[in-house]
């Protein structure tokens, strides 16, 4: 494929610029559709003038479809970027970059989506496709999956839809809430991922922060250990990796607490626990839900997470936890490969 590329730029020296444009623009479509032509342009950061003339040359060759809410890919422009997608990788330089973290991180496999998420919220869109392409292949039938929050993971319940299959797969949050937004809570998102399968859910109503005597208290709840049950016996774990003081801020940690964690120099936070940059665990909350060690060989862990700012966090993770393939964005691969 490198060698057709080679040669076909040497009788259009701009076809690759062309052709990634005009992927980017499809990209766009899918995920904002019904989108108008100002929406687009400012999510392509293209002029007006420019994605008018794309739009008329995509309308043409039957890939979208215009209606007074806005633009629509057809059947056959999702078909196109489906089989577009492997070739554009290797194009944009993201197959060498998931060679070289599988190496670095020791993983299965990698699976990276260009741009960065701190930047452009969409990626994390991009990250949640990426995610159902994988499920895909890898679910089956009545599968329980345990599912962390955050905001990646919203964006990975948005892009969900019906496997293609008879059964009925279970959604569990894999740990209580931390008071965030409402759509970032795992009980939201493990709601919205069984609306989008046809699957069926089950809620977790405590906090994520617990003293020990509250803690031992509410596990002896039947209607609670019930739920822990299937938690630890889920066959596929979706997770996100937070930064570690951000994640301190938003559990609302003391400032004892929050002190400690810079003067232990932690970076990553996953399950509860928090890393220094060696993967050394320096603090671990007291949750109901996942933990550590109960990611065992006979669960598929998928790691979600993006953005520059946590490709230190991510790498931490990778030097304790359980994960067998991380999806991320091109800025995260490129600042862990760094070190």
């Amino acid at each position: 494929m490198t060698a057709l590329v080679n040669l076909l730029k040497k009788i259009y020296p701009d076809i690759l610029h062309e052709v990634q444009q005009r992927y980017r623009i499809l990209q766009s479509v899918e995920l904002l559709q019904p989108v108008g032509r100002r929406g687009l342009a400012e999510q392509t950061r293209l002029t007006e003038r420019n994605i008018r003339g794309e739009i008329d040359l995509l309308q043409t060759q039957g890939l979208l479809t215009i209606t007074p809410k806005g633009m629509h890919l057809t059947t056959e422009g999702t078909l196109l970027l489906e089989q577009l997608s492997g070739w554009m990788n290797e194009i944009n330089g993201l197959n060498v970059l998931e060679m070289q973290l599988k190496e670095k991180l020791q993983l299965k496999d990698a699976v990276i989506v260009s741009g960065d998420s701190d930047k452009d919220a969409w990626i994390k869109k991009d990250m949640g496709k990426a995610v159902f392409s994988l499920l895909k292949k890898i679910v089956r039938p009545d599968d329980i999956f345990a599912v962390t929050g955050g905001s990646t993971m919203f964006a990975v319940a948005e892009a969900m839809k019906p496997f293609a299959f008879e059964g009925k797969n279970v959604f569990v949050p894999a740990r209580g809430g931390i008071g965030e937004q409402v759509e970032n809570q795992a009980n939201t998102i493990v709601a919205t991922m069984a609306k989008k399968t046809n699957g069926e859910y089950r809620m977790l109503f405590v906090p994520d922060l617990l003293s020990e005597a509250s803690y031992q208290s509410i596990i002896q709840e039947p209607a609670i250990h019930e739920i822990l049950m299937q938690i630890r016996s889920a066959d596929i774990v979706l997770h996100g990796v937070g930064d570690a003081m951000r994640m301190a801020e938003r559990r609302q940690a003391s400032a004892d607490i929050i002190s400690a964690l810079r003067e232990k120099n932690a970076v990553g936070e996953a399950f509860g626990y928090y890393f220094d940059a060696s993967g050394n665990v320096v603090h671990k909350v007291q949750t109901v839900g996942m933990q550590l060690k109960d990611l065992d060989n006979d669960k598929y862990v998928v790691t979600v997470a993006g953005g520059k700012s946590k490709g230190r966090a991510i790498a931490s993770y990778y030097k304790q936890g359980k994960s067998d393939v991380l999806i991320t964005d091109e800025a995260a691969a490129k600042e862990i490969l760094r070190d």
